[in-house]
This record gives structure tokens, C-alpha cells and sequence, in this order.
């Protein structure tokens, strides 16, 4: 792929879209829990070898903060699409129901 390619890609949203996908599916395995899981449980046990320090503890939060901060817009940029989704299936039944009413009930 050459460089005008990939950079046409990146700014008009496409590689972005494939990566929020790829990564929201990978995230949402139970395999990437158990993962989590597993790292959270090896960091626990390190802590008496550590000494309970602030650098046992920087450990679990850097990590965890940043991924937190990246996942937000991860997890936003799929609702969006979903959502998007979900709009256009919804017109597209309004369309086809020749009695649709657009009335929000309360």
C-alpha cells in the first residue's frame, strides 16, 4: 500500500473504523477477561515481593488508566455506528409501514 493510500485512509475515518471494530470485538471476548483477570491476579501476588510499594502500584494504574482513556473512544465510536445502524433500519421500517406514525410515546 503506498503512503497516499494509507493516509487517505486514515484521515477519512476508514482505519480508524476497522481498528474500533477489531478492537471492540477482541475486547469484548471472555478470552480477553480472563486475560485481564489474569494479570490483575499476577499483580496482586507480586505485591508482598514488591514491598506493597508505589511503584507496585503504578504498575496496575498507568496501564489501567491509559487503557480506560483509549477505550472510551473506542467503545463510543461503536455505539455511534450502531446507532447509525439501528436509525436507517428503523426509517427503512417506517417506509415500508404504510400506517407509521413518527409519535414518541411517553
Amino acid at each position: 500500500m503506498n503512503l497516499d493510500l494509507f493516509m487517505h485512509r486514515l484521515y477519512s475515518g476508514q482505519f480508524f473504523d476497522r481498528l474500533s471494530r477489531a478492537v471492540a470485538e477482541a475486547a469484548g471476548r471472555p478470552s480477553a477477561f480472563m486475560g485481564a483477570l489474569a494479570l490483575v491476579l499476577l499483580w496482586l501476588i507480586s505485591g508482598p515481593f514488591m514491598g506493597w510499594s508505589d511503584t507496585w502500584q503504578l504498575l496496575i494504574n498507568t496501564p489501567t488508566t491509559v487503557i480506560t482513556f483509549l477505550m472510551v473512544f473506542i467503545l463510543q465510536a461503536t455505539n455511534n455506528r450502531d446507532q447509525k445502524k439501528i436509525m436507517a433500519q428503523l426509517s427503512e421500517l417506517g417506509r415500508a409501514v404504510p400506517d407509521a406514525e413518527d409519535v414518541i410515546q411517553g
